[in-house]
């Protein structure tokens, strides 16, 4: 069985006493993707701030790597990719090149110079997200499916080993959609990195995903696509806490 990147047990998190997340318990395996889908509210990008250490559960034990949370300290097998799609300032006065070296600051420093070997990381990183045409970019030129690939490049000049995305596609059109999700199909199998990301995209994300979690403040389903495939409309609906009817898309 391959070694969980992610664990929780029993997890539970409040707002000011309103329970967002309730006994969560789940893990996930290296090398896996993960989708994590379910509706606003239900408590998914909280889980994704108790992972990235923004947030403390209220009870119950989280592991990175193996190691509890309160003791983890290599956060550099992490990158996590937002919404910037959607939110991101196109006014920023940056190149693509500057934008993804901003991703080694944390690993070598604010005040330190890059290195030959660091600036062959930052173009290594923006050429395997097949960007290298715009290095010297300004990166509010860009679509938002080219400022993801970039945001995705910034994760990546640091190794990690673990990818969260929360809600990456959003403001992004179709077909640049399914190109980032061969991109990601690409990092998954291929550089074995394990993802976690965060969709509404229920009907894609079947396609794309070797596991899946719904969440709605508790875990209401964790599996394989091919189980959640076969979900009826009565389990969304309970899922989701009212009338839902899943539709999916071939790709």
């Amino acid at each position: 069985m391959s070694e969980a990147v992610i664990s929780m047990e029993n997890v539970s998190f409040s707002y000011e006493n309103k329970k967002v997340l309730d006994h969560i318990h789940f893990s996930v395996p290296q090398g896996s993707f993960m989708g994590l889908v379910g509706p606003n509210g239900g408590g998914k990008t909280t889980l994704i701030k108790l992972i990235l250490g923004l947030q403390k559960a209220d009870s119950g034990n989280i592991r990175l790597f193996s190691q509890p949370i309160e003791r983890f300290n290599d956060w550099n097998k992490l990158g996590y990719v937002s919404q910037k799609a959607n939110a991101f300032n196109k006014g920023f006065p940056a190149t693509v090149y500057e934008v993804v070296s901003m991703g080694l600051t944390a690993k070598i420093g604010y005040l330190r110079f890059f290195q030959k070997k660091h600036k062959e990381k930052i173009l290594e990183a923006i050429a395997q997200v097949g960007m290298e045409a715009y290095t010297h970019e300004n990166i509010g030129n860009l679509s938002g499916g080219q400022q993801q690939r970039i945001f995705i490049a910034r994760s990546l000049v640091s190794d990690p080993e673990l990818l969260i995305l929360d809600e990456p596609t959003v403001g992004v059109d179709n077909e640049n959609v399914q190109r980032f999700y061969e991109l990601l199909d690409h990092l998954n199998r291929n550089r074995g990195i394990t993802m976690l990301m965060v969709t509404h995209d229920t009907g894609t994300i079947a396609e794309q995903a070797t596991e899946i979690a719904c969440l709605n403040k508790t875990l209401h389903f964790h599996g394989k696509p091919e189980a959640y495939k076969s979900l009826t409309n009565e389990e969304w609906s309970h899922i989701y806490g009212h009338n839902i009817h899943l539709v999916t898309h071939d790709h």
